[in-house]
C-alpha cells in the first residue's frame, strides 16, 4: 500500500487501544468520505472502466498517494462504493410488509423506489454500469443478498395473488418492472429533462406510476 507524504500523515487517536485497534480519527473519517464522494461522481459519469484515480484525487481534493493510504486501488473503492449502495437499495422491499394491505404495500414500494431515483441519481447509474459490465464486483453479492430477497418478496406476492388479493401477475418480473419504470428516472435523467422538462414532472411520474400499477394489480370486482 503506498505510504502517504510526510505532510499527510494521518493524525493519530489518543482514545485507541493501540496500533491495531486503532479507531479512525475525525479526519480520517472526513477524507474517506470524501474520497467516496469524489468517486461517486466519477464513476456515475465515467463508468469502471472510463475512471481513473486522478480523476478521484482531483474530485476530492486529495492526493493520489493520499487516496491509495485509504483504499488499495481503484477496485476496492468502486466495491465499497457498491456495497454501500445495495444496502441502501434493497431497504424499500426489506420495508414490504406481509401482514400489510397487498396493493398499497406494493405501491409504497413503488413511492420509495421512485424517490430513491430522485434522491440518488447517482447511485442507480454507478449499478446500471455495473450490471452492464456483468457484474463483475457485485455478483456474489447478487447471490448471496439480491437473489434471496427477491425470493422471499416474490413468495410474499404470490401469497397475496393465491389468496385473492392482487390480480394473476409473475412477481418476479412484476419486480423487474418497478425496478424498470422507477430507476429509469435516474438512468436516464437526461433524456427525461429533456423529454419533460416541466416542474411538476416528479409528481406527474408518482401518479402514472401509482395508476398503471393499481391498474395492474387490483383484483376484479375490488
Amino acid at each position: 500500500m503506498a505510504q502517504r507524504p510526510p505532510s499527510e500523515t494521518p493524525p493519530t487517536d489518543d482514545t485507541s487501544d493501540g496500533p491495531a485497534q486503532a479507531k479512525p480519527s475525525r479526519i480520517q473519517k472526513r477524507n474517506r468520505a470524501l474520497i467516496l464522494e469524489a468517486a461517486l461522481d466519477v464513476f456515475s459519469q465515467e463508468g469502471y472502466r472510463g475512471a481513473t484515480l486522478d480523476q478521484i484525487a482531483q474530485g476530492s481534493g486529495l492526493s493520489k498517494p493520499n487516496i491509495l493510504y485509504y483504499f488499495n486501488g481503484k477496485e476496492e473503492i468502486h466495491v465499497t462504493l457498491l456495497n454501500q449502495l445495495m444496502d441502501r437499495w434493497l431497504d424499500p422491499m426489506r420495508q414490504i410488509d406481509p401482514q400489510g394491505e397487498p396493493l398499497e404495500e406494493l405501491l409504497r414500494y413503488v413511492a420509495r423506489k421512485l424517490q430513491m431515483s430522485r434522491d440518488y441519481p447517482r447511485e442507480s447509474r454507478l449499478f446500471a454500469n455495473e450490471i452492464l459490465q456483468g457484474a463483475p464486483r457485485m455478483g456474489p453479492h447478487l447471490e448471496a443478498v439480491l437473489k434471496p430477497l427477491v425470493d422471499d418478496t416474490a413468495v410474499v406476492i404470490q401469497g397475496w395473488i393465491d389468496a385473492g388479493k392482487l390480480a394473476p401477475t409473475e412477481p418476479r418480473h412484476l419486480i423487474f418492472s418497478i425496478w424498470a419504470t422507477t430507476q429509469h428516472y435516474a438512468d436516464f435523467e437526461v433524456q427525461v429533462s429533456v423529454l419533460d422538462g416541466s416542474p411538476t414532472r416528479d409528481a406527474t411520474a408518482e401518479a402514472f406510476l401509482r395508476t398503471l400499477y393499481t391498474r395492474l394489480l387490483r383484483p376484479e370486482g375490488r
